[in-house]
């Protein structure tokens, strides 16, 4: 998602990065009203693909903030920030903040569990890749405008 393959450079990487964004929490709301039981498979898969999906949604959002940034970097700072988030909830101040709002136990969370580590780092893999086939293709477009003109 860099500037080169759009003519509207970093404000359409935003409408990008923000369409991903409100895409991602679609899918993740989907996937959870998919998910009916707390416990068991369905219950598993809907909260390792919400944790996969939390790091997607960084990744957008820092596409967002900085559009000019490398698909490794946003990745990696979406992933450092999951990770982050997560390893506070080791400390009780997510806890008891998520006990308060909901919106708090939706960014915070409440309790660690380690398996969630790993499923960030499977949806920073994922972003890192569409941002990169991204990139590839909008490499591929500019160099076909530019033979074109």
């Amino acid at each position: 998602m860099n500037d080169s393959w759009r003519r509207g450079g970093p404000r359409s990487t935003r409408l990008l990065a923000a369409g991903a964004a409100v895409l991602t929490v679609a899918v993740a709301l989907c996937v959870r009203a998919g998910a009916t039981g707390a416990s068991g498979t369905s219950g598993a898969v809907g909260k390792y693909a919400g944790d996969a999906l939390y790091t997607v949604l960084l990744h957008a959002l820092v596409v967002l903030a900085v559009p000019r940034v490398r698909p490794l970097v946003a990745a990696a700072v979406a992933l450092g920030a999951s990770w982050a988030v997560e390893f506070s909830q080791l400390s009780p101040v997510p806890g008891e903040l998520s006990a308060r709002s909901t919106l708090a136990r939706l960014v915070l969370g409440s309790t660690f569990n380690a398996p969630d580590l790993f499923w960030y780092a499977v949806g920073a893999v994922f972003g890192y890749f569409v941002h990169a086939m991204l990139n590839a293709f909008s490499s591929r477009r500019t160099v076909a405008v530019v033979r074109e003109s």
